[in-house]
């Protein structure tokens, strides 16, 4: 008899860099906790603020960047056709996503990729009059896999002083493209950060410990998100992307128990910035509106009532350090 291959009978992980995959979670019984006005669920609209910052011969990448409307680009040389959809994101779309925020009256978290603010700093200065939490998205919107770790450590540093610069308050949380084993690390070693997202694994926010350290994570989600516009399984109008906002909402409102949870919208400029797809998520907005146990947050006031209500110390215990 031939022998076994060992891969089909592993029941552990490796020793590996990065941090260790935690799959346990919760459980059945999630912390009971409560938002703003006592809503049970927390809405946040996150913004991906990229256009400009993104890959493109224009800027000496050598390669244009994805997302794009038609499933096909240009192989060697710049993309004119990818370059004005990421620039309509920054001249039009942006500005049509914040009138759908006026006309509601809700605060939005921008993930804001640094270089995406310096090329055009009317955004920043936009968000600053709103209020809206500018977090933390890469110095520009780079695979952040693909970096040293010195690298990283180099644009998480600049990306916090551009962002810091133009908008007068630095980011406290984190969120960049395709996060790197060593992410986590250097977002702890900065040092000024309250939470990352760098993850997709829970309703609840959670404390996680990195070298001796409680660490806030406030999990992201690709399941409401404007991407699926431009994939093959996703959005074919804003119909559907209503049809799963409120399915997704619905849900978390009546999950089976008393615990309030968060749900996160992710939108970009480019995508939903377009008018179908904005009045899309204007229409969706207006329907979480009617319901008392609904508001919207910023994703940094989800972090801050979380931590008011769930101390580091009652989840990862008195040996981590909690200074956050």
């Amino acid at each position: 008899m031939e022998p076994f291959n060992p891969q089909f009978f592993m029941r552990t992980d490796l020793p590996v860099e990065g941090p260790p995959r935690e799959l346990v979670g919760y459980g059945e019984k999630p912390p009971i906790v409560r938002w703003e006005n006592d809503a049970k669920v927390a809405i946040q609209v996150v913004v991906n603020e990229e256009e400009g910052s993104e890959k493109t011969f224009a800027m000496g990448d050598q390669e244009n960047d994805i997302l794009y409307e038609f499933p096909f680009m240009q192989e060697g040389t710049r993309d004119l056709a990818i370059e004005s959809m990421y620039e309509y994101g920054s001249r039009a779309g942006i500005w049509r996503l914040f009138r759908v925020f006026d006309q509601a009256g809700i605060p939005a978290t921008i993930f804001a990729a640094a270089v995406a603010l310096e090329r055009n700093p009317a955004v920043a200065a936009k968000m600053v009059s709103r209020g809206d939490e500018a977090t933390g998205h890469g110095l520009r919107w780079s695979n952040h896999f693909e970096m040293t770790r010195d690298e990283e450590r180099e644009a998480i540093k600049l990306a916090v002083d551009s962002i810091t610069a133009l908008t007068g308050t630095r980011p406290l949380g984190w969120y960049c493209r395709e996060m790197s084993v060593n992410t986590r690390e250097l977002v702890v070693e900065e040092g000024g950060f309250v939470y990352d997202s760098d993850c997709y694994n829970d309703d609840l926010p959670y404390w996680t410990v990195v070298k001796g350290k409680a660490h806030l994570v406030v999990p992201y989600s690709l399941v409401v998100n404007d991407c699926r516009y431009l994939l093959a399984q996703g959005f074919g109008s804003p119909e559907h992307f209503i049809e799963l906002a409120k399915a997704t909402l619905n849900r978390l409102r009546n999950d089976g128990d008393d615990c309030g949870r968060m749900m996160s919208i992710g939108c970009h400029p480019r995508i939903s910035g377009n008018p179908a797809r904005a009045d899309g998520l204007a229409r969706f907005i207006d329907y979480a509106q009617q319901f008392d146990d609904v508001v919207f947050m910023r994703r940094i006031d989800v972090a801050r009532s979380f931590m008011e209500q769930c101390p580091a110390d009652r989840q990862v215990g008195s040996t981590a350090e909690t200074g956050t």
